[in-house]
C-alpha cells in the first residue's frame, strides 16, 4: 500500500457536499483506503476568469493501485459527479475536479501523469490544507515539507499586489454565497 494525496475543488452548486461526495466514492474504490480530509479552504479562482469562489480540500488515501489507475478512478469519481472536461483544456467552473498531488515519493511525467503535481509549491489552496494534514511530508523533487513550501509561497505573497484570497472554512452547512 502506497499514500497517495489527492486535492479536491468545487465552485459549483453544493461546492462543500460535491467535495464530501467525491471523497466518499473515493473511498468506494477497490483498493483504496480514505486516511484523512482536511478541513476546507474558500478560495478564488487561479488561471481562470469566474465570480464563483471555490471550495478546496486535501486528502489521503492508502491505495494498492498504480498511480495511472488511481487517476482513472478519481476521473470516474468526477464524471460521476457531473464534471464534463473542457476538450480544449480551458479551466472551467466545475462541480469537482481530483488532482493527484502524491503517490508516494513516486516522481512521473509523462502527457497523462506528471509526479508530484507540477503546481504544488505555487497554489496556496492546495498548500494551505496539505501542510494540515502532511506538514512534514517531503516533495520528492524539491526535497522540502509541505510546511516549509507554505512559508515559502506566503512570503512570496508578502508585499506584492493582493493575490488570490484563500480562507478556511468548515464542513458545516453551505451558506447561500456562490461567491467570496
Amino acid at each position: 500500500m502506497v499514500t497517495a494525496y489527492i486535492g479536491l475543488g468545487s465552485n459549483l452548486g453544493k461546492r462543500r457536499e460535491n467535495l464530501l461526495r467525491a471523497w466518499a466514492r473515493l473511498g468506494r474504490v477497490k483498493g483504496v483506503k480514505l486516511l484523512v480530509l482536511s478541513k476546507p479552504y474558500k478560495s478564488e479562482p487561479v488561471g481562470m476568469e469566474s465570480t464563483n469562489w471555490f471550495i478546496n480540500a486535501v486528502g489521503s488515501v492508502q491505495t494498492s493501485l498504480q498511480p495511472e489507475d488511481l487517476l482513472a478512478e478519481m476521473l470516474a469519481v468526477e464524471a460521476s459527479l457531473g464534471r464534463k472536461r473542457n476538450l480544449q483544456g480551458k479551466p472551467e467552473d466545475r462541480s469537482v475536479d481530483l488532482d493527484l498531488l502524491y503517490w508516494g515519493d513516486r516522481v512521473c511525467g509523462n502527457p497523462r501523469l506528471i509526479l508530484p503535481h507540477p503546481q504544488i509549491a505555487k497554489r496556496l489552496f492546495v498548500l494551505l490544507p496539505l501542510a494540515a494534514i502532511g506538514p512534514e511530508l517531503i516533495h520528492p523533487i524539491l526535497n522540502k515539507t509541505s510546511a516549509l513550501m507554505l512559508q515559502e509561497c506566503m512570503a512570496r505573497q508578502a508585499g506584492k499586489p493582493p493575490g488570490p484570497q484563500v480562507q478556511e472554512t468548515s464542513w458545516s452547512t453551505e451558506n447561500k454565497e456562490v461567491s467570496g
